[in-house]
């Protein structure tokens, strides 16, 4: 998998308590722009239009948050995962954002994956997973 990115904006909103990774739902949508470390809501970045397979707005990630004694709290999910019809793309970038709010211009963004350059095209049937690992992301 890509290394995950921080948005800059994320930090200070987890301070403004904007954030309850236990409990609101996070999702992930597919974009071919370029994000930016200072943008903050998703109207920031495009995201692809619905079709071929694809539904704007993303996959929920059925997150769920855990936190140790020692001071770090990891954010779980489902991995994210996308069947083309009859095929949609390209798309470089996959985004990370808290879907409370329900509009564009208050769904703050967390984080996100860069696919590598050239993009992903995806061909009817064919899937893209986005395949988290032990984790989404971590706060330490």
């Amino acid at each position: 998998m890509a290394a995950f990115v921080k948005f800059n904006d994320f930090v200070e909103q987890l301070g403004l308590k904007q954030h309850d990774l236990n409990a609101d739902p996070l999702f992930v949508y597919l974009s071919n722009e370029a994000p930016l470390a200072t943008d903050t809501t998703r109207a920031d970045i495009a995201d692809l239009s619905t079709g071929g397979g694809y539904t704007a707005g993303g996959i929920d990630t059925l997150n769920t948050a855990s936190e140790t004694p020692a001071g770090t709290m990891t954010v779980v999910g489902t991995d994210a995962v996308w069947t083309a019809t009859t095929g949609f793309g390209p798309f470089r970038y996959v985004i990370l954002y808290n879907q409370v709010g329900g509009l564009l211009s208050t769904n703050k963004l967390i984080g996100w994956w860069d696919y590598g350059v050239g993009g992903v095209t995806l061909a009817a049937s064919e899937t893209f997973t986005v395949d988290f690992g032990a984790s989404l992301f971590a706060v330490t």
